[in-house]
């Protein structure tokens, strides 16, 4: 085993899954945070996350591909993702669609993302779900509350306010901080809550 063989396995990986809910720049500001941590990537992107992706931003998939380690067709059942012998370090599905959600809270594994995302609760791994924009439904409810009791967590793409963010760049910065949080990575590109400051 060569030098460099040693210090890749030394790194952090994470699964990467993009759907086709609207809020496409938070998978790739997700990217953009992981690679300047030095964590290695696997993205699997959905049919309609490469659809989405052009309505809301100026990426291309290609654009958004080359932010990952590893890219995995969603079609591709046989990826090294599918298997819970592939040992990595959590996965994140941003921004994760309520077919998806209802997908992985059946056990469904119909595409490479439900899949993997059932490999993450069956092995004991970290599974965060950042689920589209609200209002929810009963059923996007208690999908999301067997996704939580089968081991998952649910982030909504909700930014806090207590930072007094200028701009969306901000919101975006501390939401991402604090879902990568979960997963035990620290940014440090977002104001930490230090109490109420004194006058």
């Amino acid at each position: 085993m060569t030098h460099n063989q040693g210090h890749d396995q030394a790194r952090k990986q994470i699964v990467v899954a993009m759907t086709g809910a609207t809020g496409q720049i938070l998978g790739i500001k997700t990217l953009q945070s992981l690679r300047g941590l030095n964590v290695e990537t696997h993205l699997i992107m959905s049919h309609w996350a490469e659809t989405t992706l052009k309505y809301e931003t100026d990426y291309s998939p290609a654009n958004v591909r080359a932010l990952a380690d590893h890219t995995h067709s969603v079609h591709d059942m046989a990826a090294p993702v599918s298997s819970g012998s592939f040992k990595c370090d959590g996965m994140i599905i941003v921004p994760c669609s309520a077919k998806s959600l209802g997908a992985i809270a059946a056990g469904y594994g119909e595409d490479l993302i439900a899949r993997t995302a059932d490999v993450m609760l069956k092995e004991r791994r970290r599974l965060i779900l950042a689920v589209r924009e609200s209002p929810y439904s009963l059923i996007h409810l208690r999908n999301m509350a067997t996704v939580t009791e089968a081991g998952g967590v649910i982030t909504s793409p909700v930014p806090a306010f207590y930072t007094r963010p200028d701009t969306i760049d901000d919101l975006i910065d501390q939401w991402i901080g604090r879902t990568l949080d979960l997963v035990d990575l620290d940014t440090q590109a977002f104001q930490r809550w230090k109490g109420w400051e004194k006058d």
